[in-house]
């Protein structure tokens, strides 16, 4: 029950996601829109729920879902205080227990210079059940070590394909050690908080006993921060885009440690022309 998603809704709603929670391996997403059908995204297709909470594959049977219950379901991933996640609401996701996380949209507050100071009238929640998959990372391994020392590495793929997954392997195995290395501190920066999944500051998922996780933290500044504060041997990060990123990066290679990180692109040309 610990990293169930059943634990994601109020007591009154359970029986109806049971049917969902028995296929949480198999899930990616669920998406919630106030008086549209609820969708999943599991196994590489969607699926509705009919008012039982059975699996149907057209959306004329589906159940939709109305303010009060979303309202509800909000509520409860806050644990009746929303005031005390007002940042990551602005932030625009929460992430629970077990390392799942809960995006959400509705309306922007805005303040004077244009930065997002909260959302209200949330309309709509995407729960990303978060998978770990150990040992994706076996037949990776052999190509970013050479004589027993680390290489850099850089995963390229397309939204996903599961880059973070294989990412989080390769720290949990870095960190703890394995047939080619002993092993070696690392730094996550965790913007998003999808690497660690952590959860009041405690990462839900196993990224090896030597790892630092700083979770919510902008990737630019975090990676000078942990240079400072942690002395990592290797810096791991998910989605690189800015130049900030790239500039800090750069720092953190220049002060010897190993890099790796995930980028979106269908391939090496492609990552290089943008």
């Amino acid at each position: 029950m610990e990293n169930s998603i059943l634990q994601l809704f109020p007591a009154q709603y359970r029986p109806f996601w049971k049917r969902t929670a028995m296929e949480q391996e198999h899930i990616q997403e669920i998406r919630l829109r106030i008086d549209r059908p609820v969708v999943l995204h599991m196994k590489g297709r969607e699926v509705f729920l009919t008012s039982q909470g059975e699996f149907v594959d057209s959306p004329l049977y589906a159940r939709s879902v109305d303010r009060k219950e979303l309202e509800e379901l909000l509520e409860h991933i806050c644990h009746y205080s929303p005031y005390a996640f007002e940042e990551e609401l602005r932030r625009g996701f929460v992430t629970v227990a077990g390392g799942h996380r809960v995006g959400v949209a509705g309306q922007a507050v805005l303040e004077a210079d244009g930065t997002i100071r909260n959302i209200k009238n949330i309309s709509f929640l995407n729960i990303r059940v978060s998978h770990q998959l150990k040992g994706v990372a076996d037949k990776v391994l052999p190509r970013i070590y050479q004589n027993g020392v680390l290489k850099s590495a850089l995963i390229i793929s397309p939204p996903g394909c599961g880059k973070t997954t294989l990412l989080r392997d390769l720290v949990r195995q870095i960190s703890d050690g394995n047939s080619f290395c002993r092993g070696m501190t690392v730094g996550v920066v965790d913007e998003r908080s999808e690497l660690a999944g952590s959860f009041l500051g405690r990462p839900q998922n196993d990224i090896g006993m030597r790892t630092d996780v700083l979770d919510g933290c902008p990737k630019e500044k975090g990676m000078l921060l942990l240079l400072r504060s942690m002395s990592p041997q290797v810096i791991a990060i998910d989605e690189l885009g800015s130049d900030g990123e790239l500039k800090a990066l750069r720092q953190a290679a220049a002060c010897g440690c190993k890099i790796l990180a995930t980028i979106h692109g269908e391939d090496r040309r492609d990552v290089e022309r943008r």
